[in-house]
């Protein structure tokens, strides 16, 4: 190496971020196929709404309930062993769902898909703190995120074709045969920054002059126990934060469940026919994450004050999720297609929750905060869809459950403003 080039930091930090980048969006790829494969699935094996309905809800219970072995597993393990292996044993699972013949093994696939993806957001969360000073964590963030959002908007018509053209269960094989060798090169790949062979000592400085955790052991043996969970949660930081991803992944939950039939029964509106139009505020919503992590790093550098760079975009994000309150009174598809994008694009900057957990985790239980932070958020994937499914059936109009979601996101906000504090790294014994 060149006097030169050794003085002149390498990029490493933004190739870890296209290979987290690349991960997360098959994560959600391999959740949302089975949305796709559902009309021609429950045909062939003859399976009813209710029992449909149960399918679809295994993921998000067993995805919930594992988010804090899933941190555990992190700390103890490193990243490099935790993500591959998830990634590896999730694209597994999701290709055998085209082998599945029954319901039974339909629900145990979706069991398993949900408890295999679990470490991947902590993992995230763990590359963050240790790859990216402070003052870009929230622009890396929002790369990485935004796929979650994009995927949605833009590969549902390939996912279709697939169907259509070779069956559903071509669909999962593909899929979680693409996940399967990515998650090889995700091992053979990455590195923790104290021992990767594609960053020099300046990068290293960046990072560390920056709060990165460059230095921090990539394994430590962590024990579980509740009263750690208990100690996490008795930081305002760490209990605000959750409080407040539960109330603004409520409205995520929403559009992954919901908003198809919303449009369908409520406004008359087909999804498919629609197309374009309907697929907007997913696309409003990747602009909300990119948006969101921009304005925050730019206010951090501006500012130096993490409370008003991290709180601020996150509470007026939630402020504008709120606003789908609004479309229980317009009588225009187009205003209500405009107030739905208004209110997804605020979710996407609540995106943002998950730098700000980076933040302030204790360096110790990184990965367990990760899968506090992560349960918390989830809940949502199983209490949203129940709360507007009662909502919906007693009293056959989705008012209510408008109602519901934004004043969750109204709630959030309050958690943001009165609870958190200041977001500052949590010290704990």
């Amino acid at each position: 190496m060149t006097i030169a080039s050794a003085l002149r930091p390498t990029k490493a930090r933004f190739g870890v971020l296209g290979l987290i980048s690349i991960a997360t969006l098959l994560n959600y790829m391999d959740r949302a196929v089975m949305g796709v494969a559902a009309p021609a699935l429950t045909q062939e094996l003859q399976i009813s709404p209710e029992m449909m309905g149960l399918i679809f809800s295994a993921f998000s219970w067993t995805y919930a309930a594992s988010q804090i072995p899933g941190g555990l597993l992190l700390d103890r393990l490193g990243t490099r062993i935790t993500y591959a292996g998830s990634l590896i044993l999730w694209s597994f699972f999701t290709l055998l769902h085209g082998l599945a013949t029954n319901v039974t093994m339909l629900f145990g696939f979706r069991l398993a898909l949900g408890m295999s993806e679990a470490p991947c957001y902590p993992c995230n969360s763990r590359i963050l703190s240790s790859w990216f000073p402070q003052q870009e964590r929230a622009r890396a963030n929002a790369v990485y995120a935004v796929g979650q959002y994009a995927g949605l908007a833009f590969f549902s018509p390939v996912l279709f074709w697939v169907v259509g053209s070779m069956g559903w269960r071509a669909l999962f094989i593909i899929a979680g045969g693409i996940g399967l060798a990515f998650g090889l090169l995700m091992y053979a790949w990455y590195r923790d920054p104290q021992h990767s062979h594609r960053v020099n000592s300046a990068e290293l400085d960046h990072i560390r002059a920056g709060g990165g955790l460059a230095d921090a052991a990539p394994a430590q043996s962590v024990r579980f126990s509740w009263a750690n969970v208990g100690k996490l949660l008795s930081q305002r930081q760490i209990l605000g934060a959750s409080i407040g991803q539960f109330c603004g992944n409520s409205t995520l939950v929403f559009f992954l469940t919901w908003f198809p039939t919303y449009l369908a029964t409520e406004r008359g509106m087909d999804w498919l026919k629609s197309g374009t139009f309907a697929i907007l505020p997913y696309i409003a919503a990747s602009a909300g994450v990119l948006l969101g992590g921009h304005v925050s790093d730019m206010l951090i550098r501006r500012t130096g004050s993490a409370n008003i760079g991290r709180k601020l975009p996150i509470v007026v994000g939630l402020l504008l999720a709120s606003t789908i309150i609004l479309a229980n009174f317009v009588q225009s598809n187009t205003l209500v297609i405009a107030i739905m994008s208004v209110a997804f694009f605020g979710q996407g900057m609540v995106n943002l929750g998950w730098t700000l957990i980076s933040d302030v985790a204790p360096r110790q239980y990184i990965g367990l905060t990760g899968g506090v932070f992560n349960l918390c958020a989830n809940l949502a994937g199983i209490v949203t869809p129940i709360v507007v499914g009662v909502i919906v059936g007693q009293t056959g109009s989705f008012y209510g459950a408008l109602a519901f979601i934004g004043t969750l996101a109204l709630v959030g906000a309050a958690a943001y403003i009165f609870i958190i504090g200041d977001v500052k790294r949590v010290e704990m014994d």
